[in-house]
């Protein structure tokens, strides 16, 4: 089945953008989007290697949430960069991206609270700013489990959550990538840490949002400290119930944060608020000068009308992008687009992943 593209011609999506020391061919950047396909080890596979460079017209590609440490992972076959071997298979990767003229930032990941015991090495408790309990239950191959209560951090563990960012920064740079997008979005540790819902300290990382912003600009500082802050950027998600987060006035947190990440001279910042209605991320543009990533919704005529109206610089696309491996020539061509099949999003082989068609390939096949 298809679904077709806007009539109208995306002429500022596909324009150059540059971001720090890149020059990006065009606006169309690649969404991270779990996909739960890492071999044994969390290491990535030749198959995620050709999956990303199928996708390198993508103006950037920002690959899938990786986790920083063992003690960060929550979901099964999530990469890694945590050891040499991942560092390795991520090579493979930006290698393969590189050689079709690409640019990559690699995701980096603590999922936190929403993990469980079964994930955590020698089967500790999943740790958090704050002893709460999410709702829902996390898979596992055992199957769905109700989340457990998690551990909170002791002030003097923070230091090694910062420095587990720090070294995840310094082995993607090892594996290759072109820059680091730091996980703050979605409802794992850092977005834990900001919204006032699950930080309950009444320590120097919580209270304020001044505090409750901490662990966020350490991390964004130490990342910066290895790539340079031009090569960094962060994601948030101000308004994202996902994973049972809220907090009880978004625009004053995300307000702040915004200020605080602009002194830093970050690549970008990349907000995830529905399209329809970006009120957050209309706030977040005039505390951020740097360029501003929107996502979640957007197709071709919403990402362009936000170009327009100076509501993003950028934006992101993942269902899209998912199934269309060359999602800008489509957009430019005004051509009917691969509807994505869900029943493949997360786990297997390369069905659903590596066969969706190219236009080249509809065209000679229609």
């Amino acid at each position: 089945m298809f679904i077709m593209a806007t009539n109208h011609a995306p002429e500022t999506l596909l324009s150059s953008i540059r971001i720090g020391p890149l020059q990006l061919s065009n606006r169309v950047v690649m969404a991270p989007m779990t996909r739960n396909r890492a071999g044994p080890g969390n290491v990535p596979t030749p198959l995620n290697a050709t999956y990303y460079a199928q996708r390198a017209s993508a103006g950037l590609i920002i690959t899938e949430a990786t986790q920083v440490s063992p003690q960060g992972v929550g979901y099964p076959n999530t990469p890694g960069i945590h050891t040499e071997e991942q560092v390795a298979g991520w090579r493979l990767v930006t290698d393969a991206v590189h050689a079709v003229n690409g640019l990559i930032f690699l995701q980096l990941w603590h999922v936190g609270r929403v993990s469980h015991p079964y994930y955590q090495p020698g089967g500790a408790l999943p740790v958090a700013p704050s002893a709460i309990k999410p709702r829902g239950q996390i898979h596992t191959p055992q199957g769905p489990k109700p989340f457990v209560t998690p551990r909170a951090l002791d002030a003097g563990e923070i230091p090694g959550i910062v420095a587990q960012f720090r070294e995840g920064a310094r082995r993607a740079r090892a594996a290759g990538f072109d820059g680091v997008e730091i996980h703050a979005a979605n409802g794992y540790l850092i977005d834990q840490f900001l919204r006032d819902g699950t930080n309950k300290r009444t320590d120097r990382y919580g209270g304020s949002v001044e505090g409750r912003a901490r662990l966020l600009i350490e991390v964004a500082e130490a990342v910066a400290g290895v790539w340079g802050a031009d090569r960094v950027g962060v994601r948030l998600s101000p308004v994202n119930d996902f994973n049972d987060m809220r907090d009880s006035d978004p625009a004053r947190t995300f307000g702040y944060v915004a200020e605080r990440l602009n002194e830093l001279g970050l690549a970008y910042l990349h907000v995830v608020e529905p399209a329809a209605a970006p009120r957050i991320t209309r706030l977040i543009r005039e505390r951020f000068r740097g360029p501003l990533m929107a996502n979640q919704g957007y197709d071709c005529e919403a990402a362009e009308a936000a170009l327009r109206t100076g509501v993003a610089d950028l934006v992101s696309f993942g269902r899209l992008f998912l199934a269309n491996p060359d999602l800008p020539a489509r957009f430019a061509e005004q051509s009917p687009l691969n509807e994505p099949d869900p029943s493949t999003f997360y786990g297997g082989d390369e069905r659903g992943y590596t066969d969706y068609p190219t236009r080249e390939a509809f065209t000679v096949t229609e």
